[in-house]
C-alpha cells in the first residue's frame, strides 16, 4: 500500500464516518472530501470541479425540473384521481396507492411522487379508520421500489450508468434496469401489500379534520388582566388537564425555566410552554384567556406601527405650524425674497420623504407588503394547515425567526410536532429537522407559497388542481418525448432531458423565475463533489485494494458470492448514508471486484444500483423514509420490522436475476 492509497482510504473512511454521524449535511461532507483530495494532490486542481459537468449530475437536475413541471401543471393530480379507487377497502386502496407510487417513481423524482400521494393516503386512512402509518410506510417503500426500475428513477442508477460509460464507453440505457428492477419491485410490492400492514407498528393518529400528528409544543403569553395572571402553576395545569394539555416549561424575562415549581405564582407577560393535542389547543388557551405568542407579537407590532404613524402626523402638524409662521414673516418682504424662502423649504420637504428605506413598512413598498400581510392574516379564509418538512428542505437547520416567517410570508407558526422528542427550545428559535410537522396559520395561498419556497408538503388533501389542461398535456408530452429520445438512444440521457427542460421553458410549462427552485441543490453538489473522489479511488488503485480484500476474505474467489456481497454491503451502507453517496463509493469497488475475478462488470454495477436504492431499515437511509417519520408517528426502530424482510427478498430475488440477465 503506497502513500496515495493510504491518503485516499483515510479520506474515504473519514467521509463515510461523517456521513454516518449526520452532524453536517451530505453536500458539505462531500465538498470537504473533494477539497481534501485536491489539497493532498489526489485530484488534480484543474479537474476538481469536473463533476458539475458530469452527465449524471446534469440529468438529475433536469429530471427534478421536469418532475416539478408534472406536479405544478396538475398532470399527476389528474392521474391520481383517475387511477385511485374512490370507495374501496383497505387492501385494494393500499395496493392501488403502492402500485401508483412505484409507477410514478420510475419516471419522476420519488420524493415528489410521495409528497403528492401523502395527503391522499392520509385522507383515506382517516376515512377508513386505519392508522396512517399502516398506509404511509407501504406507500414510501413502494415508491423506493419503483425508482430502481429505470435509468431516471433514482440518482444511484444515473451514477452507476456514468461509471459504466467511463469503463466501456457507453452507459446503461433507459430500461436496462427494468428486468431486474421490475422483478424485485413486484416481489417487494406483493410482500408489502399482502403482509406489510401487519408488520407496521400501530401508531394511532385519528384527527378530526384529517390527520392528527401528535402533541404540539405551543407558546402562550399571559397578558395583563387575563384569568391566568396571579394563579399558581398547579392550578393552571389542573385547568389544562380538562383539554388534555399540560405546561412543560415557563419563560420569564426571556429566561427559560424547565419543569417549573407547581406552586410558582404566574405574572403578567409570563410565557407558558404548553404541550397539547391539536383539537384541545383552542379550548386550552381560551379557558385561561391565554394569547398565542405569535398573535401577541403581531398585536404589539401593529400597535408600534400605529404609534409611529401618530408621531409622524404630529411632526407633520408641527411643520405646518412652523411654515405658517414663516409665511407671516415673509409677507412683509418683497416677492423675490418670498420666492427664495419657498425654494429654500423644498429641500426640507424632500428630506422628510427620504426617511423611508427600501423594505421599511413606512416606505411605499413596505406599506404595500405590510398591507398584503395584514389582509392575509385578517381575511375570512384564514386556515390552520399542517405541513411536513421535506428532506433537504431549505428550512432545515433554520428557525422561524431566521427566515422572518411572518414578515416575509404573512403567516404564523403556531406549533411544532417532533415525534419522539420534546424540545425545550423557544418556538420561534427552534431549529427545524426533516420530518417535523408544523401547524401554520394563514391564508392557504400564503402557506402554499411558504411550502413551495421552504420545502414543506401539506398534510391535508388539496383541492384537485386542474389548471390549464393544455399545460398538463404539454408537461406529460415533453416528459414522454424526452424519455423516448433517451430510451431509443437517439441522444444521450443528459441531452434528452436538457432538451425537455428547454421545451418546458419555450412552451410556458415552467416559468423562468421558478426554473431552479425545483433543483435539489444539495444532491447536485453531493454528486458533483464525490465523482472526482471516486475517480481518485480508481486511479490510485485503492478500489482494487478494497475489492481484493473482500474477495479473498469473504467471497473466497467465488463470483456469485461476490455479486451478493457487493449487493449486501451497498444495501447496508445505504441504510445509514445517502444513497447517491453510497453508489459513488461502491462503484469503483464493484469495478475492481469484477476485474480481480476476470468477470463482466455489469452484474457488479447493477448490484450497486439495486443495493443503493434499497434502504428500508432506518428513517435516515432514504429521503422518503424521513418524509413519513413525523406524519406516521414512527420511531427510529419501527422501520426494520417491515424493512428487513424486504431487504431479504431483494437479495433472494436480486442475485439470481442479476446473474440471469447480466451473465458473469
Amino acid at each position: 500500500m503506497d502513500s496515495a492509497q493510504i491518503m485516499i482510504l483515510t479520506v474515504l473512511v473519514g467521509t463515510v464516518a461523517l456521513f454516518l454521524w449526520g452532524r453536517w449535511r451530505h453536500d458539505m461532507v462531500a465538498m470537504a472530501s473533494l477539497l481534501m483530495c485536491v489539497v493532498l494532490g489526489l485530484v488534480p486542481t484543474g479537474e476538481a470541479f469536473n463533476g458539475f459537468g458530469h452527465p449524471a449530475v446534469i440529468t438529475v437536475a433536469c429530471i427534478l425540473i421536469l418532475s416539478s413541471a408534472l406536479q405544478q401543471s396538475g398532470a399527476v393530480d389528474a392521474l391520481t384521481r383517475t387511477v385511485l379507487p374512490q370507495s374501496a377497502g383497505p387492501f385494494v386502496t393500499l395496493a392501488a396507492l403502492s402500485l401508483l407510487a412505484a409507477i410514478l417513481s420510475a419516471f419522476m423524482n420519488n420524493v415528489g411522487a410521495l409528497a403528492l400521494l401523502m395527503p391522499v393516503a392520509l385522507q383515506i386512512a382517516n376515512k377508513q379508520g386505519v392508522p396512517p402509518g399502516k398506509i404511509l410506510m407501504p406507500l414510501a417503500f413502494g415508491s423506493i421500489l419503483g425508482g430502481m426500475t429505470t435509468l431516471i428513477g433514482t440518482p444511484p442508477n444515473l451514477i452507476v450508468s456514468g461509471f459504466r460509460a467511463g469503463l466501456n464507453g457507453s452507459g446503461f440505457s433507459m430500461f436496462d434496469y427494468s428486468p431486474v428492477g421490475i422483478a424485485i419491485a413486484l416481489a417487494g410490492l406483493a410482500f408489502v401489500i399482502l403482509v406489510g400492514r401487519f408488520l407496521v407498528p400501530t401508531r394511532e393518529r385519528a384527527g378530526a379534520e384529517g390527520f392528527e400528528t401528535g402533541s404540539y409544543l405551543t407558546e402562550a403569553r399571559i397578558t395583563e388582566g387575563s384569568k391566568a395572571a396571579g394563579m399558581l402553576l398547579r392550578d393552571i395545569n389542573d385547568e389544562l388537564e380538562k383539554s388534555d394539555a399540560q405546561v412543560i416549561g415557563l419563560i420569564r424575562n426571556e429566561k427559560r425555566i424547565p419543569a417549573p415549581n407547581p406552586y410558582r405564582e404566574l405574572h403578567d407577560n409570563d410565557i407558558l410552554l404548553i404541550e397539547a393535542e391539536p383539537e384541545g389547543l383552542a379550548s386550552a388557551l381560551s379557558g385561561l384567556e391565554l394569547t398565542l405568542e405569535a398573535e401577541w407579537r403581531s398585536i404589539q407590532a401593529e400597535a408600534k406601527a400605529k404609534a409611529a404613524e401618530k408621531e409622524k402626523e404630529k411632526d407633520k402638524d408641527k411643520d405646518k405650524d412652523d411654515a405658517s409662521a414663516d409665511a407671516k414673516e415673509a409677507a412683509t418682504e418683497t416677492l423675490k425674497e418670498t420666492t427664495k424662502a419657498q425654494n429654500a423649504r423644498k429641500p426640507d420637504e424632500k428630506v422628510i420623504s427620504t426617511d423611508a428605506k427600501p423594505g421599511d413598512e413606512k416606505s411605499p413598498d413596505g406599506e404595500q407588503t405590510a398591507e398584503l400581510h395584514k389582509k392575509a392574516l385578517q381575511s375570512d379564509d384564514i386556515s390552520l394547515i399542517e405541513v411536513v418538512i421535506l428532506p433537504n428542505a431549505t428550512f432545515i437547520g433554520r428557525s422561524a425567526a431566521d427566515i422572518r416567517i411572518r414578515s416575509h410570508y404573512g403567516i404564523n407558526l403556531l406549533a411544532i410536532s417532533r415525534q419522539g422528542q420534546r424540545s425545550m427550545s423557544r418556538l420561534r428559535t427552534m431549529k427545524m429537522q426533516a420530518g417535523d410537522v408544523l401547524l401554520m396559520q394563514g391564508s392557504p395561498a400564503a402557506i402554499s407559497e411558504f411550502g413551495n419556497r421552504m420545502g414543506c408538503a401539506p398534510l391535508a388533501e388539496r383541492a384537485l388542481h386542474l389548471g390549464d389542461k393544455s399545460q398538463a398535456f404539454k408537461a406529460s408530452a415533453i416528459m414522454a418525448i424526452a424519455i423516448a429520445l433517451a430510451a431509443f438512444g437517439i441522444v444521450p440521457a443528459a441531452i434528452s432531458f436538457a432538451l425537455g427542460v428547454l421545451a418546458s421553458l419555450l412552451f410556458g410549462v415552467v416559468a423562468p423565475r421558478t426554473l431552479y427552485d425545483a433543483v435539489d441543490w444539495p444532491v447536485v453538489v453531493l454528486l458533483a463533489a464525490l465523482i472526482p473522489v471516486a475517480t481518485a479511488m480508481e486511479t490510485t488503485g485503492s478500489a482494487d485494494l478494497i475489492a481484493r480484500f473482500l474477495l479473498e476474505t469473504i467471497a473466497q474467489g467465488n463470483a456469485v458470492i461476490a455479486v451478493g456481497l457487493i449487493l449486501i454491503v451497498t444495501m447496508t451502507l445505504s441504510d445509514f448514508m445517502n444513497n447517491a453517496a453510497t453508489a459513488a463509493v461502491m462503484c469503483p469497488i464493484a469495478i475492481g471486484s469484477a476485474a480481480q475475478l476476470g468477470a463482466s462488470s455489469d452484474p457488479f454495477l447493477m448490484a450497486v444500483a439495486i443495493g443503493a436504492s434499497c434502504a428500508f431499515l432506518t428513517p435516515i437511509g432514504h429521503q422518503n423514509n424521513t418524509l413519513i417519520l413525523g406524519p406516521g408517528g414512527f420511531r427510529f426502530g419501527d422501520y426494520w420490522k417491515l424493512g428487513l424482510p424486504i431487504e431479504i427478498i431483494v437479495v433472494a430475488v436480486g442475485v439470481p436475476m442479476l446473474l440471469w440477465v447480466w451473465p458473469l
